[in-house]
């Protein structure tokens, strides 16, 4: 009988340790209580290919980006070795989910990188574009490059496309991966993933989109879930609707005109840009603004506008409202007053043109590109109005700007080694935020809660991720957990 019982115990052990074997397992490598650097780890064993043999993914592998600290991260190595990873995720082209891939196929990656055609398309001029940015940092703090153009070249040949909900395997057919990309609705070919193995069903979030944002289409809804990995960049915010950002947006715009000022724009040179000029079309066309030239100051926002046009036919990914306008033979980003202006010659012809005007150009953040020129002109002058239509995460320059005005007294910040002391009028509309707010992220976890086991809070700042699981195990009586860096979970 003895025998029997430690015969039993052996089995019921043996079955325990192959349990654990063949879960899947979760780890953070990036987006663990910080709004950019999304890199997440799935790892499931697979039966069928023997003992040990795990199929691995990494859904995103962005840059990090803001502070000082944020930025040396970049320069670290993976906390993994890129040559063991089967395939890359990639949910859509922001530089904060994408701008490591080159630097993981220098490391020894050759695998599949997976995403929409949009995506596709816009990341290899955001990651061209990045190289530039990123080389110029390593030589200014005497470190050696983290990848090359010949790197940015050689990670597009491994990537391949994916329509929404086209499935598809990854790893062996008995315990691999099963893939579905849903339309995220954050910009044009944005997803979020549905991971499946093991009888589990996990969900990368990626970044989601905003109510009824201009051009792409709404986020999918879907009902079932294990798992899901949420953004949470505005999880504790609430943003202004559609129609009073517009109202916001030409209230700006009337008043700096009259003011005889310039109002600066500093814009995503993806998406944001688009929008705006969309909605800028609608404001000249229908003679709501005053004229007054409008500047497109950013190489990689008009190189990315080009590639918008080549969808712009395409209902996949754009919304029924843009493609009617389209239709009806309204060039959306031409418009009058409308200068696009290339080259380095052309921009600092700016300068030449005198006040009223209005200038949008990159980074969103003020981390670099053309808008510091014009904030080192322009924002020590009452007439002038800065505008923040994205996301500010902390460390950056726009959220210097925003955070001093916020104390009421008179500040200054740094640019090209200089103190430039702030007098324009600083606004934000968050409502151009091409992220969920908190309701819009509620909402869209809403039709899972009755299967999902927990919600893994990613991708915001830690006051917004206490706020939004705050309200997740409150409203909808889930397990909502906020991983470290670096943590692992088995699912």
């Amino acid at each position: 009988m003895c025998g029997v019982l430690i015969i039993l115990n052996k089995f019921i052990a043996l079955k325990l340790i192959n349990l654990y074997n063949y879960s899947m397992k979760l780890t953070f490598h990036g987006g663990a209580k910080m709004v950019t650097g999304a890199n997440y780890l799935l790892e499931t064993n697979d039966p069928s290919a023997g003992s040990g043999q795990a199929t691995r993914i990494l859904i995103d592998c962005g840059l990090n980006q803001g502070s000082g600290y944020c930025e040396r991260l970049n320069f670290e190595p993976f906390p993994f070795d890129p040559k063991t990873i089967d395939a890359v995720l990639i949910t859509h082209s922001h530089i904060d989910h994408i701008g490591r891939l080159p630097q993981l196929y220098k490391a020894g990656f050759r695998g599949s990188i997976y995403s929409t055609a949009p995506t596709k398309d816009f990341s290899e001029e955001l990651l061209i574009d990045s190289e530039h940015l990123l080389n110029k940092e390593a030589e200014e703090k005497k470190l050696a490059p983290i990848y090359s153009l010949d790197d940015v070249n050689k990670t597009m040949e491994l990537w391949q496309t994916v329509k929404y909900h086209q499935k598809f395997k990854i790893g062996l057919a008995a315990g691999g991966f099963e893939i579905e990309f849903y339309d995220a609705g954050h910009i044009l070919g944005s997803a979020f993933i549905a991971v499946s193995a093991e009888g589990k069903r996990i969900i990368f979030s990626g970044d989601l989109g905003n109510v009824l944002a201009p051009l792409v289409k709404d986020t999918e809804i879907i009902d079932k879930a294990d798992y899901v990995l949420i953004e949470s960049a505005y999880g504790g915010r609430i943003h202004e609707d559609l129609e009073a950002r517009k109202e916001i947006l030409e209230d700006l715009i009337e008043e700096t005109i009259k003011a005889g000022g310039v109002l600066m724009i500093p814009a995503f040179a993806m998406e944001r840009t688009q929008e705006l000029l969309y909605e800028l079309n609608e404001l000249v066309e229908n003679n709501r603004i005053p004229k007054a030239p409008i500047f497109v100051d950013s190489p990689l926002a008009i190189k990315l506008t080009s590639a918008y046009k080549k969808y712009s036919q395409d209902s996949d990914y754009f919304d029924q409202e843009a493609l009617s306008t389209l239709r009806k033979g309204d060039a959306i980003f031409d418009f009058p007053g409308l200068r696009l202006t290339l080259t380095t010659e052309q921009s600092k012809e700016i300068n030449d043109v005198l006040p009223p005007k209005i200038i949008i150009a990159g980074s969103g953040m003020s981390q670099g590109g053309r808008i510091l020129h014009h904030e080192y002109r322009y924002l020590s002058d009452p007439k002038n109005t800065i505008l923040f239509i994205g996301y500010q995460t902390q460390g950056s320059l726009g959220r210097r700007i925003l955070d001093g005005v916020k104390t009421g007294q008179p500040f200054s910040v740094k640019i090209f080694g200089e103190e430039i002391p702030v007098r324009c009028k600083v606004k934000a509309i968050g409502g151009y935020s091409a992220h969920a707010d908190q309701p819009k992220l509620l909402n869209w976890l809403r039709p899972m809660r009755l299967n999902l086991k927990k919600v893994f809070i990613v991708q915001g700042e830690e006051d917004q991720m206490v706020l939004l699981a705050r309200k997740i195990r409150d409203e909808l009586a889930i397990d909502a957990a906020m991983p470290l860096k670096g943590e692992e979970y088995v699912l």
